[in-house]
């Protein structure tokens, strides 16, 4: 119930994201018309690449919502992690790359003045919306944080949420780099030199290159099997000291396969010294009660290798396997 919750949420959190990124794309790409300020276009190519963006997040949202099958026993989690990888990859090409060429060709060019009236009212209304969809991811994510008794940034870079991570970043830059286009076309009105607002294109590309990197290797990393932090770790060896047909446990391993989704491994000695048919009736009514827990996609229990040393529990939740 709390897993859809906050899938929820996050769907809530993009599409509010999106519509507030294609409302701003329209009105910069006006204004970058009318002014043909480089830091305008800059800005337009951001929110045109965020609004793509959005879209394969929401499209990451639901591929990964569907459930396990034969085929994907730990279910299609790892989706989310696939089409975040292809809205990060969005972000540094059609928003990195474009801001940076195109304030690279505006350098030296000597734009003529023009009316700076209308970037001003441009980027005003569009750190609102901005600032509003920020707000909303912001929400989440200090939240989630608070639950797990971490920091919102520390947060938003480790969990394996790619969605808020994507959807966070995306907003900060955008409210830095409306920042930077800000201070480009004043110094372009106050110096009458258009290499500021050249340059102003050139640092908002940067600055999505940035976030756009972080992004792709934190997807990668999540896709070749990102294992679950001590926290986890704890959590699902308390859950599974708890049944009272485990006596000890000698391996454990967690590794993400979805949005707050782990696949389960680990080697545990039974009570007593049963037939191997009733100790694997044990072992599978174990696993069993280890995947009612929403946050477990797949458990796989064996038996622990003669001699090795239990694994200590430290006081946990065993509800917390997030």
């Amino acid at each position: 119930m709390a897993n859809r919750k906050r899938s929820g949420e996050s769907l809530f959190t993009v599409l509010l994201a999106l519509g507030a990124n294609i409302v701003v794309a329209l009105a910069k790409t006006v204004a970058a018309i009318i002014t043909g300020s480089a830091s305008m276009v800059a800005e337009a190519a951001h929110s045109w690449a965020d609004a793509g963006n959005e879209v394969f997040l929401l499209q990451a949202e639901r591929r990964a919502a569907r459930p396990s099958d034969d085929l994907h026993p730990s279910g299609y989690g790892r989706e989310a992690y696939v089409w975040s990888l292809f809205a990060a990859v969005g972000l540094f090409t059609a928003g990195a790359v474009v801001s940076i060429l195109h304030g690279l060709s505006q350098l030296g060019t000597g734009e003529p003045d023009k009316d700076y009236l209308i970037n001003y009212i441009v980027l005003a209304v569009a750190f609102v919306f901005e600032g509003i969809s920020f707000a909303q991811s912001f929400r989440q994510a200090r939240s989630m944080a608070a639950e797990r008794d971490t920091g919102t940034l520390e947060h938003v870079l480790s969990t394996s949420n790619p969605t808020l991570r994507a959807v966070f970043a995306e907003d900060a830059a955008a409210l830095i780099g409306l920042v930077i286009a800000f201070f480009g076309v004043l110094l372009h009105e106050l110096t009458g030199n258009a290499v500021y607002d050249a340059v102003g294109s050139i640092l908002v590309g940067i600055l999505l290159a940035v976030v756009a990197v972080v992004l792709i290797d934190r997807n990668r990393r999540f896709l070749l099997g990102e294992p679950a932090p001590d926290r986890v770790q704890q959590a699902a060896l308390a859950a599974i000291l708890q049944h009272p047909e485990v006596e000890r446990v000698t391996y454990l391993h967690l590794e993400y396969v979805g949005p707050e989704r782990v696949f389960l491994v680990a080697a545990v000695d039974l009570v007593g010294d049963d037939r191997e048919a009733d100790v694997a009736d044990d072992l599978y009514a174990v696993a069993q009660s280890l995947e009612r827990n929403e946050h477990v996609a797949e458990a796989v229990l064996t038996l622990s290798k003669r001699g090795a040393p239990a694994l200590l529990p430290r006081d946990s939740d065993t509800e917390d396997l997030r």
